[in-house]
Formats: C-alpha cells, structure tokens, sequence
C-alpha cells in the first residue's frame, strides 16, 4: 500500500487506530562484487510496525520506539513518501474525536 493510498485509507476510517508494517523502499544495487549466495529477502515480521490514527486532519503515528508524531497529509507524505506499508489491521484503540467520524 502507498503512502497516498494509505491516507485515504485512514481518512475512510477516521478515529480508529491500525497496525501497519513499514516495507523499505527497493535499493539499487550496489557496485559491490556480487556475492554468489543469494541475498535473503526480509519478511514482513521483520519489518518495523507503525500505529497510525486519524486525529482530525492530521496523522498520528507512533513509530517502534514508541515515540509519537502529529503529521499533517504533506508531512506524512515527505516522511514516508519512498516507503510502502504492508497489512492495515485495527488496534481497537479509537482517537478521542471517533465519534466525529462515526465510529465507536
């Protein structure tokens, strides 16, 4: 799922706070010499997981370390623009302004 897509994902479910698995973006490939055993590709548990929650109209995202950050849509974008997300599940935590959105 893209940042974008992302986004209006959230904002179809304002007030519920998911799950999400950041995927890194594509590398390009070093001009190292190429190692003959093939590289191992990461699994999506090894990924870092994301709580994100619609906060009126902006993002709340709480990164692995547990620290959180209020991101307008650009700033979301600007931060996890080259990035990919994998899997969007409820948390059952709903912001306080769910109500708004008719949820809870």
């Amino acid at each position: 799922m893209t940042p974008s897509d992302l986004l209006t994902f959230l904002f179809r479910r304002g007030g519920q706070e998911y799950a999400v698995q950041l995927v890194s973006p594509q590398s390009k490939p070093s001009k190292a010499k190429p190692s003959k055993k093939p590289p191992a590709a990461p699994t999506i548990q090894e990924q870092p997981l994301y709580r994100l929650i619609l906060r009126g109209e902006e993002v709340q995202a709480t990164g692995p370390s547990g620290q959180t950050r209020q991101l307008s849509r650009q700033a979301f974008l600007e931060v996890f623009g080259a990035y990919h997300f994998a899997g969007a599940e409820p948390t059952g935590v709903l912001s306080d302004l769910g109500p708004l959105f008719g949820a809870g």
